[in-house]
């Protein structure tokens, strides 16, 4: 108010004395406008202290004379952390204008393998004839992905989906890598159901180890881990069990799977021109879980059929499933998964799922396999993973010479030089047994450096 009243005294000695003459609506017009002024002055104000408010809270305090400290670096890297999280919410706007997120790694591999490694970057199985040992550098397991969230669904539900490719294709030779679709899905998402259609793993073997050394092909492939990305359709139910706690319930799936069937060893061109190169496989799995983010615990059992077709004959595939993942804190967790039944190459497992026996007779190869994980987070940026896997065929449904049961274990380091930029270092030894043969042997090494993005 004494604002209002200073500027109107000042208004009045500076106007000349026809002024005075003014009429009382043109007056009322000059009050209004210096209430206009009055308050604008003071939410600037208000804006000012605000402001200074956010700045005094943002700025570290300096160290005092009584030696308080100054942030540490570990506390410097978290908010460096945090700042880098939001700028990865970056947004891409496509035709559709449906944001895009683009995701990813830059991922160069430094291996070096045994005289039964062959030829390969990272080897099934170890070759049953000795050659060169052999080593090198890679960029073809570099990830390429995009993420997007599309418009809502009639019933309150939303539409999303994710692709994501590599440079595996082609050779191994650096400059004949070629695109590579590896992971695609397309989800229709309400309160307790989703229906998703895509490229992935079999929907009864979710779970694998973590490791920077296999990335073109997933970890411990033919050791124990099913693991073909193919084209699926499924469903999955989320039925929470309200009575034990928000975070214990029931995730139901079940689906339509296309296999990948692979000629077996021994057969001839004529029975392999009459392989069916993929069969719908039908899967379901049901995953019992409980707890929250830092403790955990899932067990889902799972199953697949589906049906090998050569030489006019049928060779089932059969496989019962069971995954886990146990962690009673954030510094300790054990994984894995296990399959017992019959056929299982058509989901990644050893290229021999059925037999063609010299008299043309189809039977299909009985199988066993598994695998387990125990990663351990000592430090902030630090974690250890040690994984071992294994599949195991009945020798007796195999021709000579084939495997008869491939055993990878290893472990890794893993390292976060930065909020994206990782480093890991892996050792590993395959033990692959053929029936004749006998054992062999081959020893990998593999250093990583990983640019997230």
């Amino acid at each position: 108010m004494f604002t209002r009243l200073t500027g109107i005294v000042v208004f009045t000695l500076v106007l000349p004395a026809n002024a005075v003459s003014q009429t009382a609506p043109e007056m009322q017009k000059v009050l209004e406008r210096l209430d206009r002024l009055e308050k604008q002055n003071q939410d600037l104000m208000a804006e000012i202290q605000a402001l200074r408010k956010e700045l005094a809270e943002a700025t570290p305090a300096p160290a005092t004379s009584q030696g308080e400290a100054k942030p540490t670096l570990s506390e410097r890297m978290d908010v460096q952390e945090s700042r880098t999280a939001e700028l990865a919410q970056a947004k891409i706007e496509t035709s559709q204008r449906v944001p895009v997120s683009l995701t990813g790694m830059v991922l160069f591999n430094a291996f070096s393998n045994g005289r039964y490694g062959g030829t390969l970057q990272n080897p099934v199985t170890a070759s049953i004839t000795p050659g060169a040992a052999n080593a090198g550098g890679s960029f073809r397991q570099t990830v390429l992905g995009l993420k997007f969230n599309g418009p809502d669904l009639p019933g309150g539900g939303t539409s999303s989906g994710s692709i994501y490719m590599d440079f595996w294709g082609g050779t191994a030779t650096p400059n004949n890598n070629l695109f590579r679709l590896r992971l695609a899905t397309l989800s229709l998402t309400w309160k307790n159901t989703t229906i998703t259609a895509g490229q992935d793993k079999p929907i009864m073997s979710p779970r694998e180890p973590m490791t920077f050394a296999q990335v073109g092909l997933a970890p411990l492939t033919g050791a124990g881990n099913l693991w073909n990305w193919n084209p699926q359709i499924r469903v999955e139910q989320r039925i929470p069990f309200t009575g034990l706690g928000n975070d214990t319930g029931l995730r139901a799936e079940a689906g339509v799977f296309q296999t990948t069937e692979v000629v077996p060893a021994g057969a001839n061109a004529a029975a392999a021109a009459t392989l069916e190169r993929s069969r719908p496989g039908y899967e379901g799995r049901f995953n019992f879980y409980t707890g929250g983010e830092h403790h955990r615990f899932e067990i889902a059992p799972g199953f697949h059929f589906a049906q090998s077709h050569i030489l006019g004959q049928s060779a089932p595939s059969k496989l019962g499933t069971l995954d886990w993942l146990v962690k009673p804190s954030e510094l300790f967790e054990f994984s894995g998964a296990f399959f017992k039944g019959e056929n299982a190459s058509g989901l990644g497992g050893l290229r021999q799922g059925f037999t063609v026996l010299p008299s043309g007779t189809v039977i299909p190869v009985h199988v066993t396999g598994s695998w387990g994980q125990i990663a351990l987070f000592p430090a902030p940026r630090l974690s250890l993973h040690f994984y071992g896997g294994m599949e195991s065929d009945r020798a007796s449904d195999l021709l000579a010479n084939s495997v008869r049961r491939n055993l990878i274990y290893a472990g890794n380091l893993i390292y976060k030089l930065a909020p994206n930029v990782l480093a890991a270092f892996e050792v590993s030894q395959n033990r692959t047994a053929y029936t004749i043969a006998g054992k062999r042997l081959n020893n990998h090494y593999d250093l990583a450096l990983a640019y997230l993005f």
